[in-house]
């Protein structure tokens, strides 16, 4: 766990979107009945996002250490 604290901002960043993608897929399809394709849909945009802006939180945080 210690070396995953310990990756690069994009690395971290990389894992943190692709799990956020999958909850948002999952959480969408459950609360709206929409298809898997919609929430997939859903769950490409709003995670991506804030992959973003992890990256650059992330960044500045390891900056300042």
């Amino acid at each position: 766990m210690k070396a995953l604290v310990n990756a690069d901002s994009l690395t971290l960043s990389i894992i943190y979107t692709i799990g956020h993608m999958i909850i948002a897929a999952t959480i969408v399809y459950l609360l709206t009945g929409s298809s898997v394709w919609e929430a997939g849909l859903v769950a490409l945009i709003e995670p991506t996002l804030n992959g973003v802006w992890f990256y650059v939180l992330h960044s500045l945080w390891r900056n300042t250490k």
